[in-house]
């Protein structure tokens, strides 16, 4: 690869590399310590979109991990920055939690069920049919589709969740509608997250450990790429993919000293 510029921003995902199933990662807690020591910019980012930056801020050191909340940036605060860009002062039907209507709220929109411009699908413990039935006549009579992220499943201590991308799918067969997803791997999540830390994809990096959503979506935007192997993506993975990370290292231990 060509040379690149020193690293001087940081961006990172948060379950696989910092968590995992909420336990630390080993080196995550010095990880963090020497990012805000440095001065260096840095987000954690998440495709989650059920908390708010302040409630996974709160989780997070509930775990023995310092992150402020505003070095978080979700797939809520991703999608509802880009409504506000294309629509200032729009109205959404929401399926999901507080971590969404919050950031919409937060944009100046107005959730409603009465011909709203958008239906916005996010991540939610308790989708109920009810709900998903009045997205679909909504989406029938011209409410644009919009989806959080595309993860099809979620993980849990009893196993796999359906995610909000199959949720996405079901409304999509019933309405023949195909949404778009604001969260990785859709790079515009990326360029938002290093906006909105000040940064530049030059001398950024992403860490991640996904090659289908971190790895693809930072290389996507500019950005060098690390991917670690405390999550779903093993070494023997990377070779089925067409594209590759700038490096591959165990954990998020080895990257300490980089900083």
């Amino acid at each position: 690869m060509a040379d690149r510029k020193p690293i001087e921003s940081w961006l990172t995902d948060m379950d696989g590399v910092l968590i995992h199933e909420g336990t630390p990662i080993p080196g995550a807690e010095e990880f963090l310590r020497r990012l805000q020591e440095s001065g260096k910019p840095f987000l954690v980012l998440t495709n989650n979109s059920i908390y708010t930056p302040r409630d996974l801020s709160a989780r997070l050191a509930g775990m023995g991990l310092n992150v402020p909340e505003e070095r978080i940036w979700t797939s809520a605060l991703a999608t509802a920055k880009f409504l506000k860009g294309q629509r200032p002062g729009g109205t959404a039907y929401v399926i999901g939690e507080a971590g969404l209507t919050t950031a919409l709220y937060q944009a100046g929109y107005v959730l409603t069920d009465n011909n709203p411009d958008y239906v916005v699908l996010g991540e939610t413990r308790t989708y109920s049919f009810e709900a998903l039935t009045k997205a679909i006549r909504l989406i029938n009579a011209g409410a644009r589709f919009i989806c959080t992220n595309p993860d099809e499943t979620g993980p849990s201590t009893e196993g796999v969740l359906p995610a909000t991308g199959s949720v996405a799918a079901l409304i999509t067969k019933a309405t023949g509608v195909d949404p778009y997803f604001v969260g990785k791997p859709n790079p515009l999540m990326m360029r938002e997250a290093l906006n909105s830390a000040g940064a530049h994809s030059e001398t950024a990096v992403m860490i991640g450990d996904r090659m289908d959503t971190d790895i693809v979506a930072g290389m996507e935007a500019g950005m060098e790429t690390i991917l670690v192997l405390t999550g779903l993506t093993a070494a023997a993975d990377v070779e089925r993919f067409p594209y590759r990370p700038t490096r591959v290292v165990k954990s998020i231990a080895d990257l300490i000293e980089m900083i």
